[in-house]
């Protein structure tokens, strides 16, 4: 995940932008952490993204999340 680049400059100096980094980290964490909920997913951004300028992208965190996490979900059951 991208936490120690939580800083819109430092995240565009290597070549990220705010919605490539926060779906990146949204998805991934889907992956490791499925079925987290509301404020659960929102915390997570809070604790990867401490950084005030970051804030605004917190709704595009949890939508990615909750798009990767359907996604996850749909290809468990396609196995099972």
């Amino acid at each position: 995940m991208y936490s120690e680049y939580s800083i819109p400059g430092t995240c565009r100096e290597i070549g990220l932008s705010c919605e490539t980094c926060t779906e990146l980290s949204a998805r991934n964490l889907a992956r490791v952490c499925q079925g987290q909920r509301g404020k659960a997913v929102s915390q997570l951004f809070v604790q990867l993204y401490p950084n005030a300028a970051c804030a605004p992208m917190q709704s595009h965190f949890t939508q990615a999340y909750r798009d990767a996490d359907a996604e996850e979900l749909s290809a468990i059951v396609a196995t099972a």
